[in-house]
C-alpha cells in the first residue's frame, strides 16, 4: 500500500495478508473468524485470536487514522474506493460498458494502466485471495479484448493484430479473440491470413477434442469469404 509516493512499512506476510484481505472486502465488516480464517486458513494456531488484535493494532499505527474500525461485529477498512486500484478497474469498465468511440477506448484504456503485474501477487499462494485472483484476471483479459475491439472498430486495424497475436498466444482457446483478429486481418487487406487463422482454428479443435468451432465464427468465415459488406470499417 503506498501514501504520499511511499510504500507503507506493513510487516511480514501475515500482516501483508490480513490487510489485504481487509481491502478485497473494503467497506464490509470482517469478523474476526472470518480473518483468522483468511489470514491462517486451516493451520490457525491457538494463539490467532490474540495474533489477530496485535497485528491490527499493528495496522493501525501504520495506515491514515481512523481507516481501520472496530465494531461490534468485527474490523472493516473505511476507506476511499477509488484508492484501490482494482475497485477503480471495475469502475472504470462499468463506465467503458454504456460508452463508445474514443471515449470508451480511453475509459479502457484507463483501466488497463492501472495493472501492474498479476493481480495480488504477494498473495497468489494464499487460498482465500484464489477467488479474487480468478476473478481480477478474467476481468482483465476480458478488458483487454475490449480495449482492443473497440480500437478496431475505430479503424486501427493493422495496429491491433501484433496485441490481438500476443493475446491470443496466452489464452489461445478464447474463440472470441480469435474472431477479433480474423476481423483485424481481413480489414486489412489480409483476408487469406484471416481464413487461415479459422482454418488452423478449426484443425485444432477438431485434432485434439473431435469437436467444431462455434457458429458464430464459422458464420465471420462465411462473411470473409464472401466480402460481406458488414465486415467494412465505417470510418
Amino acid at each position: 500500500m503506498v501514501e504520499a509516493g511511499r510504500s507503507l512499512p506493513l510487516g511480514g506476510k501475515l500482516s501483508r495478508a490480513l490487510l489485504a484481505t481487509l481491502l478485497l472486502h473494503a467497506r464490509e465488516v470482517r469478523t474476526a473468524d472470518q480473518l483468522i480464517d483468511d489470514v491462517w486458513g486451516e493451520h490457525a494456531p491457538s494463539t490467532a485470536r490474540t495474533s489477530l488484535q496485535n497485528r491490527v493494532a499493528n495496522l493501525r499505527r501504520v495506515l491514515p487514522r481512523d481507516l481501520l474500525e472496530t465494531t461490534r461485529n468485527g474490523y472493516v477498512l473505511v476507506i476511499d474506493e477509488d484508492i484501490v486500484d482494482a475497485s477503480r478497474f471495475e469502475r472504470l469498465l462499468a463506465r467503458a460498458h454504456g460508452a463508445s468511440g474514443f471515449e470508451k477506448v480511453r475509459l479502457l484504456e484507463q483501466a488497463m494502466g492501472l495493472w501492474r503485474g498479476s493481480p495480488l501477487a504477494d498473495l497468489r499462494y494464499e487460498d482465500f485471495a484464489q477467488s479474487d485472483i480468478r476473478r481480477l484476471e478474467e476481468l482483465r483479459v476480458n478488458a483487454l479484448e475490449k480495449f482492443l475491439a473497440a480500437k478496431l472498430e475505430l479503424g486501427a486495424c493493422e495496429a491491433v493484430i501484433p496485441e490481438l497475436r500476443r493475446l491470443l498466444d496466452a489464452y489461445p482457446h478464447r474463440e472470441q479473440l480469435r474472431m477479433k483478429l480474423m476481423v483485424a486481418l481481413h480489414r486489412s487487406g489480409r483476408s487469406v491470413e484471416a481464413l487461415s487463422t479459422y482454418v488452423d482454428w478449426h484443425r485444432t479443435l477438431g485434432d485434439s477434442w473431435g469437436i467444431e468451432p462455434g457458429d458464430a465464427i464459422r458464420r465471420l468465415c462465411d462473411d470473409i469469404r464472401r466480402h460481406a459488406p458488414e465486415l467494412v470499417v465505417v470510418q
